[in-house]
Order: C-alpha cells, then sequence, then structure tokens
C-alpha cells in the first residue's frame, strides 16, 4: 500500500474529510512558477498583506469610533489620546491606506510594463480592476469618517458629481446622503459601507488568485512555460523572496508609523467639519489626484455639459484598463522586446505624475491648461498609441523558452512568427 501523504494521525484524519492541507501543499508548496520572476512580483503578495493588516486594524478602530457628525470627529480623538494602543492603530490603517495603493499602483504598472493582461489572463486582470475600484470606493469613504473639513467637503464634492447623470442622478445623490445635505445619515452609510468593502475586496483577491492559478503567472519575457526546466516550486523559493520584499516594505511601514505618520495627510483635516465654512482649496488623498485633475480638465464637450464629461472621464481613467487586454493588438507581451511600447509606457508614467501634480493645484492658468494636455494623453495611450503601435511595431525576436533564452542556433518567435536564429560570425 502506498504510504499515507500526511504522517500526523490527525492532519491525516482531517484532510480526508476536509483537504484544507492538501490545497495549500498544492498552492503553496507545488505551485509552478516561473524560475525569472523578479522583484516587481513582489507587490501582489504585499498588497495582500497589507488589505490583510488594513482589515485587522479597521475592525479594532471600528469598536471605538462613533459614527455620529456631533461625535465622530471627537471620537478619532479619544481613540488616538485615551484608547490603549488606540494612536498605534490608528496610525497604522492611515499609512497602510496610502501604502496599500502604493504597492497596487506598482503592481498595475507592471501589468502594463510585462503585458500581464494579455491571453489568456483578461480574467484575472480584469478581477484586479475590479479589486481597484472596490479600493477607491473603501477608502473614499474611509477618509469620510474622520469628519474633519477636508473629508466633509470632498464628500460634499464628490457625491454630488452623481447629480449629472441624467434621469438617475439626483435619486442617486439623495441615496447617498440619505436626505438633502451630506449629513448624520451620510455619515452612518458610508461607516456601513466602508466596514463592508473590505470583505468584498477579499472575496475578488480569492478570485482573482483562483484566475492567476489557473492560468498562471506572466514572466519578465512573456513566454510561456515550454519547459519543464523554466519553473520551480512556489516554496522555498518565491516564499523568501517576498519575504525579503516584505522585510523592506515593513522598514518604510514602521518609519511612517512612528515618524511621519501624518506625511500624507492635509493639515485643514485637522478641524472639525464645518458645513459654513469652505476650505479655499479641497484637496483628496494623494492615490485620487489623477482622477481629480482629470474631473477638473474636462471642459463642455458639445452637447455634454463640464460636469457630466468630468464624471464620465474620471470614472473612464480606471474603467478604460478593462479593455486593454483587446486595446493591445500586439502578440509580444512584455515590453522587453518593444522597443516603441517601452518609450510610450514611461511616457504614460511621467503623464499621471504630471496628472497628480495638477490636482494638487488650482484648475486655473496653467495648471488647467496642463491638466487638459495631460488628460488627453492619457486617453489617447489607451484608445489610440497601443492599438497603433501594436500595428506597426516590429518586437525584437522572443527566446524559445524561459530556460534557453540565449542560444547559438535556435527556435525563436519573432512578432509571433517562428524564425530561425543564425549562429553570430
Amino acid at each position: 500500500m502506498p504510504e499515507p501523504r500526511w504522517q500526523n494521525p490527525v492532519v491525516r484524519w482531517l484532510d480526508e474529510r476536509f483537504p484544507l492541507f492538501t490545497a495549500a501543499q498544492h498552492q503553496l508548496y507545488d505551485y509552478p512558477m516561473p524560475r525569472n520572476l523578479n522583484y516587481w512580483w513582489t507587490f501582489g503578495s504585499l498588497a495582500g498583506i497589507t488589505l490583510v493588516v488594513m482589515m485587522f486594524s479597521g475592525i479594532f478602530l471600528a469598536m471605538q469610533y462613533e459614527a455620529n457628525t456631533a461625535n465622530a470627529f471627537d471620537s478619532v480623538e479619544r481613540i488616538m489620546r485615551d484608547v490603549n494602543w488606540g494612536w498605534l492603530m490608528r496610525y497604522i490603517h492611515q499609512t497602510g491606506a496610502s501604502l496599500f495603493f502604493m504597492v497596487v499602483y506598482i503592481h498595475i504598472f507592471r501589468g502594463f510594463y510585462y503585458g500581464s493582461y494579455k491571453s489568456p489572463r483578461e480574467i484575472t486582470w480584469a478581477t484586479g480592476v475590479i479589486i481597484f475600484m472596490l479600493m477607491m470606493s473603501a477608502s473614499f469613504m474611509g477618509y469620510v469618517l474622520v469628519w474633519g473639513q477636508m473629508s466633509f467637503w470632498a464628500a460634499t464634492v464628490i457625491t454630488n458629481l452623481f447629480s449629472a447623470i441624467p434621469l438617475i442622478g439626483e435619486g442617486i445623490t439623495t441615496w447617498l446622503w440619505g436626505g438633502y445635505s451630506v449629513d448624520n445619515p451620510t455619515l452612518n452609510r458610508f461607516y456601513a459601507l466602508h466596514y463592508l468593502m473590505p470583505f468584498l475586496i477579499f472575496a475578488m483577491v480569492a478570485m482573482h488568485l483562483i484566475a492567476l492559478h489557473t492560468t498562471h503567472s506572466n514572466n519578465p519575457l512573456g513566454v510561456d512555460l515550454k519547459d519543464p526546466r523554466d519553473s520551480i516550486p512556489f516554496h522555498p523559493y518565491y516564499t523568501v523572496k517576498d519575504l525579503v520584499g516584505l522585510g523592506f516594505f515593513a522598514t518604510i511601514f514602521v518609519l511612517l508609523v512612528f515618524f511621519a505618520p501624518d506625511f500624507f495627510s492635509e493639515p485643514d483635516n485637522f478641524i472639525p467639519a464645518d458645513p459654513l465654512m469652505t476650505p479655499e482649496h479641497i484637496v483628496p488623498e494623494w492615490y485620487f489626484l489623477p482622477y481629480y485633475a482629470i474631473l477638473r480638465a474636462v471642459p463642455d464637450i458639445w452637447f455634454i455639459p463640464a460636469k457630466l464629461a468630468g464624471v464620465i472621464a474620471m470614472f473612464g481613467a480606471p474603467l478604460i484598463w478593462l479593455f486593454l487586454p483587446w486595446l493591445d493588438t500586439s502578440k509580444v507581451r512584455s515590453a522587453r522586446f518593444r522597443p516603441i511600447y517601452r518609450v510610450f509606457f514611461w511616457l504614460l508614467v511621467i503623464d499621471c505624475v504630471v496628472l497628480g501634480w495638477c490636482g494638487l493645484q488650482l484648475p486655473e492658468g496653467i495648471f488647467l491648461t496642463v491638466s487638459r494636455i495631460a488628460t488627453a494623453w492619457y486617453f489617447a495611450h489607451f484608445l489610440i498609441l497601443v492599438p497603433i503601435i501594436g500595428l506597426i511595431e516590429k518586437p525584437r525576436p522572443l527566446p524559445h523558452s524561459i530556460s534557453k533564452p540565449v542560444l547559438p542556433k535556435a527556435e525563436i518567435f519573432a512578432g509571433g512568427q517562428l524564425v530561425m536564429a543564425r549562429e553570430a560570425r
């Protein structure tokens, strides 16, 4: 008889009835990974770890928070001053939100560069975009819960944008407010939804991982695994690599929490919300700044008023990523072999930084002009440049496999067609 897989009788008894250990063995130990993944691939794991940290710190804060406009700001101060370790949980949650977006943005742009959205990973990519949209919703609602000046007026401005939607806009806005202005019902709704969102994100992350483990990970070369030597087990090779990345990430996290916890915060948000006093300049959190710049940059377009056009552009900016697998016409995944695309990728990165900078400024003068140019470039990149580049670009030859990227005589793929590489003379 074959030797049992699990020697421990308790583990074996449980696994025969609920194969938890077998699933963990398959997903964490035996799961084949491309052998050439670099440290850009650790940001997915860092995002998952940060999500868990955010959920646990958020549950702790929810036990002490009062979702009432009369007490919300004071309850946050009470958490900071009177609750044991409350200041630490608040700073972990506050800093974690910024770092969560930071690692996810890097994760997304790594996908842009290495073509991780291409077939057969369309579902993996789509679930990732949905996760990002849920993150934005959760973060916005959590920002409002502080009930400072910037929180209150950001809620007023952003929720009022829905009124621009024809026919149903006023109804959506009234439902979000729970009345006819941002007040106590609004705060209660945002508190409930903010608590719900992380669990929805967690469910989408599970779907994201299922899709990823079905189609397997992309790699820096963007070639499929063809040789058994192309892959290695996830453990111990990538668990150790992820731990190295986690060490650097945790160091930055701790330094920010203990030495610069308010680095990403707006000073006006340390003032209690006052509906009768409008801040001179309403500024959202840094990870919303590019979309805020897009919202304010769009003018009237034919029969579409500027407010509605700005809302469409703001929400369309991340939603356009869903269609990227079909907008990109190139058969080559990795930008390492796409010299033209690589240049325009870095131009996109610069464009997004410029949009973020414009989001910090007042929408007037040169800043408004730059915002409009950067917004036009952003949408042109995905809707015009990416499809055209895929058609006209001549990629460099691809290696036949990961394990043999350079050979004197080898069959390699160039531009999706099989060619023969000749020995260099």
